[in-house]
């Protein structure tokens, strides 16, 4: 046959090569973003966002900070990679030397990742071996709360609580036991809010006697709630309780600070704000490096790591583990938090925050609760502030209210969690570097926001 005579395939219309593939549930359209500067960014028409949520509760500097970039090129110009299994470097040594500072007596060493979901399955893992090898052999449940949120990798995956996450991924994970968190705006008939905190402390020592107190390895939770619980915060004695129910039956409690940590609060672990309820070991990341690299980091005792190292050696790593260039940009980061009291700044403009939001709730119709410590704050969206009834899912309020929002220049991060079973809300959460003129635009617009959004739900 010629070649005259082949018929070429026709061919096929398709969209462009190289579109990202994240857009998701309550995005309906993403903007091409150009640069950024303190606590704005502009995309590439030239519009100006108030980062209202610092991305997602991870750029606690803010943008364009030159100190970062410094630290990036110098860094760059030196080594920026080495395998973390045969070689390490001054930034290296440096980060993990000023987190074990920071986090204080007791986390003594630190291992470093790329993300909250690295940090989380390295805490699992380590956990599991201590166990191991001090022979408590049985010891393999994780519990965790209902709801709550600790990652997308399927270890981490396995602890959140979601009910559909677990739906769609329970065929291919071991999903963990889950006890209730102690949610403080829906509260259960016959209960306040310390009752019924006790009630879910209580919850967790019944799970673990159900379990099997031998086969309980840990209990994992967010001390101040992420983007599943709304920046939850539990009465005091909570945490306490928790501590003494662990150690009563000898299960590690492990802190997911993720989003709640690295200054955030106030305080560069949110675990400080509970001195008595220390956990076993901690981890974080976002704020750990604002956003400026991926970086994550698990945080643990000598008493645990040793005994680890000691049967031969950590089985887990990643190929970026703790790298130069995310190590020097880390040690930028908290130098730079610490030089501007940031910690200090979350914990005044915090305040003023909330009381600003409190004011927008008693005038709004839509808002139910606003809530959280330091700059992590959540504002819960309602169709009915009476009875809390949220909207039909059909509304997506919260996508919606984020959606008016950006349409004005503000970026809100939002979440209807587990289909609305638990609530919406967004994140108020803007960098740590904010002002208080600042924080008087961040309102003007949200004000704005609820406006339009209550408008069209009259």
């Amino acid at each position: 046959m010629s070649t005259q005579s082949v018929v070429q395939p026709k061919p096929v219309e398709r969209e462009p090569s190289g579109k990202a593939f994240y857009a998701g549930r309550g995005v309906s359209e993403t903007f091409n973003v150009s640069y950024g500067k303190g606590i704005f960014f502009w995309d590439t028409n030239g519009k100006r966002y108030l980062d209202g949520s610092s991305g997602a509760v991870a750029a606690n500097l803010g943008h364009g900070n030159e100190r970062i970039r410094d630290a990036m090129v110098e860094q760059a110009n030196r080594i920026s990679y080495v395998v973390r299994t045969a070689f390490t470097s001054e930034s290296t040594d440096t980060l993990c030397k000023v987190i074990s500072d920071l986090a204080g007596p007791g986390f003594d060493q630190t291992f470093l990742v790329s993300g909250g979901s690295e940090a989380v399955e390295a805490a699992l893992k380590l956990a599991r071996q201590y166990a191991v090898v001090t022979g408590q052999t049985k010891r393999s449940k994780i519990l965790a709360r209902m709801p709550g949120y600790h990652g997308a990798t399927l270890g981490a995956a396995a602890v959140t609580g979601d009910p559909d996450r677990d739906e769609m991924f329970g065929p291919i994970m071991q999903v963990m036991p889950k006890v209730p968190a102690p949610l403080s705006y829906r509260v259960p008939e016959g209960f306040d809010v310390k009752s019924h905190a006790d009630y879910c402390a209580n919850a967790l020592e019944q799970q673990i006697l159900a379990e099997g107190e031998d086969t309980v390895l840990a209990f994992i939770m967010e001390p101040v709630g992420g983007i599943a619980t709304g920046a939850l915060v539990a009465p005091n004695s909570y945490y306490s309780n928790v501590r003494k129910i662990c150690d009563r039956y000898g299960v590690l409690l492990i802190f997911d600070e993720v989003m709640c940590g690295a200054g955030r609060t106030g305080s560069f672990l949110a675990a400080h704000h509970w001195p008595d309820a220390l956990p076993d070991l901690v981890v974080c990341a976002k704020g750990l490096s604002a956003g400026y690299t991926p970086l994550g980091a698990m945080i643990a005792p000598n008493r645990i790591v040793d005994k680890v190292v000691e049967s031969g050696g950590f089985l887990h790593g990643h190929t970026y583990s703790g790298n130069p260039l995310s190590s020097a940009i880390g040690v930028a980061v908290l130098k730079e938090m610490l030089d501007r009291d940031l910690m200090g700044n979350a914990q005044r403009m915090g305040v003023v925050l909330r009381q600003k939001l409190n004011a927008l709730k008693d005038r709004s119709t839509t808002i139910g609760d606003v809530r959280g410590m330091g700059l992590l704050n959540a504002v819960e969206i309602v169709e009915n502030k009476a009875t809390k009834a949220i909207f039909p899912g059909t509304k997506q309020a919260s996508y919606r209210v984020s959606e008016i929002a950006r349409e004005l220049g503000l970026h809100l991060y939002a979440r209807r969690a587990a289909s609305g079973k638990f609530g919406e809300w967004f994140m108020a959460a803007p960098p740590l570097i904010i002002t208080e003129p600042e924080i008087d635009l961040f309102m003007e617009l949200l004000t704005e926001t609820f406006r339009i959004f209550e408008s069209e739900n009259q």
